[in-house]
């Protein structure tokens, strides 16, 4: 059976997989559950300095789903807060968890102020955490929401963490002009590692009643639409940094947590698959990435780490010429129109039979087989 296991900061998991900070890991029994269902390590959830942020509203939760074509995206827009603990507690329910479980636990910090970073990073460590998330990019979190310069927080969380001998991690946002420029100061920092990303901020509105929905602000979004920019990212990352890096977005099965390993990640962190399925989808996606290991021939996840980062084309290596164009089997058509309706390159026309055909305008852009609800159209090599 093909090995599994990382080593993530120094800490050795028995599977990339890492639950992430959220409500589904704040308190022991969940940390508990999470290893019961084959988590590699979790992350608990936040702890804030500001107070504030400890106490969540009802009701927190939103599935907003949209799309085209019958074809669903579902966003789960959340605006739940940290965790209700206070520093004390908070390490403490650290080293009840730490008594129950095996599996490293990252403790998650968002602070403000250099001495409570301090504090709290001395008081998880004496409870018995792991490592320590740097969480200076909560989506609705004094950090991003104040717009503070990130490589200043960065720089000034690492600082106040430095005499700790836990590794230190910093969470990276989305939500800047470079995401490199953060990861790259995480490292010159002497940060032992990154997750790419933490989630949007967004804000939805009920057109009813003329306000933002929910609690009346703006919230933070994800799901897994999120990837594809994760996956960008992290592959951008790989080839400079040499700490690791935790992919953290969009992933909801095996296959998706493959594709963040082949893109550079070290580990993959969990959430919003875990919130909208249960605990049990651990032990899912941990036996997809061993089947797939298995099927392709693979002995370890060392095997695939960053191997697609060689074969990203640059924007100059791109091949333009036109190599294919569409062709509509008229067996599997059933005139729906739709292809007629989305070309703008007017390569669909009807003939007297009331058929479709692709005439000569085809530009060979692969829209129309992308829409087609019967699977009707393929793309064939001139």
């Amino acid at each position: 059976m093909p090995d599994i296991e990382v080593n993530y900061a120094g800490l050795k998991l028995k599977t990339p997989i890492i639950v992430s900070s959220a409500g589904i890991v704040g308190y022991a029994h969940q940390i508990k559950r999470a290893e019961d269902y084959g988590a590699g390590a979790v992350v608990m959830k936040s702890f804030f300095e500001e107070e504030v942020c400890r106490k969540a509203p009802t009701p927190r939760f939103k599935l907003i789903r949209r799309g085209y074509n019958g074809n669903s995206s579902v966003t789960l827009y959340s605006y739940e807060q940290a965790s209700e603990l206070g520093p004390e507690e908070y390490a403490e329910e650290i080293s009840k968890a730490k008594g129950l479980v095996k599996i490293p636990i990252f403790a998650s910090l968002n602070c403000i102020t250099s001495e409570m970073w301090n504090r709290m990073a001395h008081l998880v460590e004496s409870a018995g955490a792991d490592g320590i998330e740097l969480n200076v990019s909560c989506p609705h979190g004094i950090h991003i929401m104040e717009g503070r310069t990130l490589k200043d927080e960065i720089r000034k969380a690492l600082d106040a963490t430095r005499d700790v001998k836990i590794p230190r991690i910093v969470k990276l946002s989305p939500q800047t002009s470079n995401p490199m420029i953060e990861a790259d100061e995480v490292e010159k920092s002497g940060g032992n590692g990154v997750v790419v990303f933490n989630r949007f901020t967004g804000l939805d509105i009920d057109l009813d009643t003329e306000r933002p929905i929910l609690h009346g602000g703006y919230a933070g979004h994800g799901g897994a639409w999120a990837i594809h920019y994760v996956l960008r990212w992290i592959s951008a990352m790989y080839p400079y940094l040499h700490i690791p890096i935790s992919a953290s977005g969009g992933v909801t099965d095996g296959k998706d947590a493959i594709k963040c390993i082949f893109a550079g990640a070290t580990s993959v962190q969990i959430c919003t698959v875990v919130i909208l399925k249960g605990y049990e989808v651990i032990e899912k996606i941990n036996r997809e990435i061993v089947e797939f290991l298995q099927e392709k021939g693979y002995t370890s996840l060392d095997d695939i780490r960053g191997k697609i980062v060689g074969k990203i084309l640059s924007y100059r290596e791109v091949d333009r010429r036109k190599l294919y164009v569409a062709y509509i089997n008229q067996e599997k058509c059933n005139q729906c129109e739709t292809c007629y309706k989305v070309c703008y390159s007017s390569a669909v026309e009807r003939h007297n039979d009331r058929k479709f055909y692709i005439n000569e305008n085809c530009i060979g852009c692969g829209l129309c087989v992308e829409v087609c609800p019967r699977k009707a159209i393929e793309l064939v090599r001139v």
